[in-house]
Formats: C-alpha cells, sequence, structure tokens
C-alpha cells in the first residue's frame, strides 16, 4: 500500500481517498512573470513523479496544477515592459510549457488560470464575511480576521502567540490585526484597467492566497485527496488557504499534503542578491543567450535529462544541492545507464510486478515516493545486464525508468550529445560535429585495416582530447559518445 509522508500530521500514513480508486491532485503552480528557476524544475518533476506513479499503480488521477496570472508582480512587469498584463503572462506560460517539455514534465489534466475564476473567489469571500472571518478596512480591501479561525496554524505548526511575538512591522492601514491577510484589494487610480474586477467591495482584485482556494474548489470539490506545493509555500499560502476554504465551507481542505524539500545553490538558498540564481532554460539550453530572450528554445536532452535524474535521483521531501560536483557525478551516473542500454540492446518486456527488480522497485516508491531507493534498483539492473549481456534486464531497467521520466531516448543520440560542460573543456581547440566525428572514425578503421596502428592510436588519441570516447565492438563496429 502507498503510504505518503503527511505534513499535516508529520507522520507517514496510507493514501486516503474521497472516492475509491480516484486521486484528486491540486498543486500551486507558478506566477507567471519571470522564467522558471531551478527550484520550479524540483517541484515540476517531483510532482510529476508523483502522478506518474499514481497512474502505474492503477489509480484515474485528476491533476490540477493552477496558473497565477494576475499578482502584484506581473502588474509591476507589465508596467515596467510597457505591455498588457495578458502578454506578459502569456509569453511566461509559453516559457513555462517549454521548460516542462524540456524536462519532460506530462502535462496537468487541468490548468486553470486565477483570471478565468474571479467569481468563484468573490463569493468564498461573500461567505467568510457572512460568518465573520471577514472584514472591509477603510482603505477598501478585504481581509481575513486570522484569530476568528481557531485551526489557524495546524499545517506549519505556529502558533498565533509566537507569530505575533514575531511580528517586525506595523499594523498595515485598516487591518485589526498584522496577521491578517488580504482577500480582495482595493484599486488603485494608476494600476491598469485590466487588473480590476467589479466586486460587491468596488473594482479591484483578488489576493493570492484565494486564488487557490476557489481553483482547488470549482475543479476538484472538497476535501482534496493531495494538496501539493514547494517549500516556501506552507507558510503562509498554505495556512491561509486552509484558513479561508475550511473557513468558507467547513470541512477539511485537504486529507494529505505534501510539500518537497528546498533546493540549494552551492549550499545557499538561490537568490539573485547572491548572484546564484539560475533558469532551467539557463542551465539546459543549447544556447542560454538566445534562451533568456525568447519563449522557445532548443534545449540539450543529455542536460535536460541530467536535470531531472539530479533531482529524482533524491527524495523529494530531502534538501538538494545544486553544485558542479553534484551535477558531474548525477551526469556520470545517468550516462553510465545509457551505455548499458547502448551495449545491451533492451527486450521489449512488460513489468512483472512479482519479479524482485520490480517488487523493489515498487516497495520503494510505495514508500512516500523514495525515488532515491527506485534508482538504485536501476543501477542494480545495469549491473546484471552487463554481467550477463542480458537483453531482458536492460529492457526492465528502461521500462522502470520510464515510470519516473528517465531512460527514453535513443542511446547513441544521448551519448553523442555533446553538453555545455564538454563543450567549455574543448574551447581551446573548435568541437567536432558528429559528420567530422565519423569522417575520423572512418579513417581510423581503414588505417587498423592497412596495419597502420600508430595512426589509429594517433586518432583515439585526437578525438579523446576533444571530449570523444570511442568504443570498438564485436565485428569491427565502433561506437562513440561524448565523454
Amino acid at each position: 500500500m502507498l503510504h505518503i509522508y503527511n505534513t499535516l500530521s508529520r507522520a507517514k500514513e496510507p493514501l486516503q481517498t474521497t472516492e475509491p480508486g480516484h486521486v484528486r491532485m491540486y498543486v500551486c503552480g507558478m506566477t507567471v512573470y519571470d522564467y522558471c528557476h531551478l527550484g520550479h524544475a524540483r517541484m515540476l518533476v517531483s510532482f510529476d513523479v508523483v502522478q506518474r506513479w499514481l497512474r502505474a499503480s492503477g489509480y484515474r488521477v485528476s491533476y490540477v496544477r493552477n496558473i497565477t496570472d494576475i499578482d502584484d508582480k506581473i502588474i509591476r512587469r507589465a508596467v515596467e515592459t510597457g505591455k498588457r498584463m495578458h502578454e506578459v503572462t502569456s509569453f511566461f506560460i509559453d516559457a513555462m510549457h517549454a521548460d516542462e517539455k524540456a524536462l519532460d514534465v506530462e502535462t496537468p489534466d487541468f490548468e486553470p488560470r486565477a483570471t478565468q475564476h474571479v467569481g468563484e473567489m468573490l463569493d468564498i469571500i461573500g461567505r467568510l464575511e457572512a460568518k465573520g472571518l471577514a472584514y472591509r478596512s477603510e482603505d477598501g480591501d478585504v481581509n481575513y480576521a486570522v484569530r476568528s479561525f481557531p485551526g489557524y496554524g495546524k499545517l506549519s505548526g505556529k502558533s498565533l502567540d509566537d507569530l505575533r511575538a514575531g511580528e517586525r512591522v506595523a499594523v498595515a492601514a485598516g487591518k485589526r490585526d498584522p496577521l491578517d491577510f488580504v482577500l480582495w484589494k482595493a484599486a488603485k487610480p494608476a494600476e491598469p484597467e485590466e487588473t480590476k474586477w467589479e466586486s460587491p467591495y468596488g473594482f479591484g482584485r483578488p489576493g493570492w492566497h484565494i486564488e487557490c482556494s476557489a481553483m482547488s474548489k470549482a475543479l476538484l470539490g472538497l476535501p482534496l485527496d493531495i494538496h501539493g506545493g514547494g517549500p516556501d509555500l506552507k507558510f503562509p499560502h498554505h495556512e491561509n488557504e486552509i484558513a479561508q476554504s475550511e473557513g468558507a465551507f467547513g470541512g477539511t481542505l485537504a486529507t494529505t499534503w505534501m510539500h518537497c524539500g528546498p533546493l540549494m545553490v552551492d549550499s545557499d538558498k538561490m537568490s539573485k542578491s547572491l548572484g546564484n540564481f539560475r533558469t532551467i532554460r539557463q542551465t539546459i539550453a543549447v544556447d542560454a543567450d538566445a534562451a533568456s530572450s525568447s519563449a522557445e528554445y532548443d534545449h540539450n536532452p543529455r542536460e535536460a535529462e541530467m536535470l531531472r535524474f539530479f533531482i529524482v535521483r533524491n527524495h523529494y521531501r530531502s534538501m538538494q544541492n545544486y553544485a558542479p560536483d553534484n551535477l558531474f557525478d548525477a551526469q556520470s551516473a545517468l550516462d553510465r545507464l545509457y551505455q548499458t542500454l547502448q551495449n545491451v540492446p533492451p527486450q521489449a518486456v512488460e513489468i512483472d510486478w512479482a519479479e524482485p527488480e520490480s517488487a523493489a522497485f515498487r516497495a520503494a516508491m510505495d514508500d512516500d515516493f523514495n525515488t532515491s531507493g527506485a534508482v538504485a534498483v536501476l543501477f542494480d539492473l545495469a549491473t546484471k545486464a552487463n554481467r550477463e549481456s542480458c537483453g531482458k534486464a536492460s529492457g526492465l531497467m528502461r521500462s522502470l525508468g520510464g515510470l519516473l521520466g528517465l531512460l527514453q531516448k535513443d542511446p547513441a543520440v544521448y551519448l553523442r550529445s555533446a553538453t555545455r560542460y564538454q563543450r567549455q573543456a574543448v574551447q581551446a581547440d573548435e568541437a567536432l560535429d558528429e559528420a567530422a566525428i565519423e569522417a575520423l572514425i572512418q579513417e581510423r578503421t581503414e588505417a587498423k585495416a592497412r596495419r597502420d596502428f600508430a595512426r589509429a592510436d594517433a586518432i583515439r588519441a585526437e578525438l579523446s582530447d576533444k571530449g570523444v570516447t570511442l568504443e570498438d565492438k564485436p565485428g569491427g563496429l565502433t561506437q562513440w559518445r561524448r565523454s
């Protein structure tokens, strides 16, 4: 049985669904005012693996990942660039989809946009006001009265007294308590007209937290079976969602809460101020400079799968450090799996969950999506395939890898694509394209045929210096890969 660590209970629990066999999962998505960064990559890949495994386990899944397309940062970007808000959001939504495609992240079943659900948001705000959980302030905003909701803090473990004691700023105008948060923001005269909706409270726009309460209920109903997101959303965003949804409708917002762990860069929190901020496209694009000014871009398939593998080989709840040594290690490990697929052609196999390796893979994944344990099984199969020249083992490795979104590329194509680090390593000499490599291999074959082994060895050495490794196979076949 699948067990999941529930942030709410702080324990692993069997998956419980309201409807037998049907998982309704809501994950907080992106606010689309900029390109997706590596922290987003971890969230996207982690919950992609979750939904893949749920489906592989026989569940029917309704997976919703929202898009926040109305927000202060979006408005600021639109004003700074002189563009309309929907132009900004449309561009960065396309960019996000390009990143997802590069990382083999499957499209969620539903991808609602906040601007499509303002009516539902106003309905929730009206219910909260009627129950005394929301109030109108003199500045025209509508705020949530946090102290009026008894369960506030149950997800994050933060008490109201502790939160109040840590308050360092003055109470915003119109708020009764610093802990109160905005549900509806009154429109400002200088703001673009497209950012204003008519409401019982005058023209304005929704607060950030109310958006997810409205979208999740509208598409999945209550309670949700799984609600997930990044580590920074536990408080205050998810805590505020609970207060809104449970305050308005009673009952429980979500049975199981999942949060992936933080992604650090060189052991520091990723931050533009520290100069360690990296987007997905900066990491995997063939031309990072071109990708930084467009929505679509060409990605390096080897680097893209390396980034996915780097994320998947760690448990989703663990802290993960994005550093050169860790990346090189991930690349080397993934290359070994692809070398196995190249050296031991995989047979087409259906997964038999009774077989030892498949059972071990399933046991790992059923233990709170323990992908690190599942990846260890892939390496066990690679060892078996190489030792026994067993196509069934390499075939099973590929089939199980597919459940993690890995090992589905043509091994020869994958191993021949040069990573950025490989291109940098041969920068002093012009890097060789595939045609030049094939020509040198042909010349080497001819040199060996006329027993000119010195020339053959010189060509091998030349290719090695340029980051190309040759492997001579029986029958005179020579395979090559970027090393």
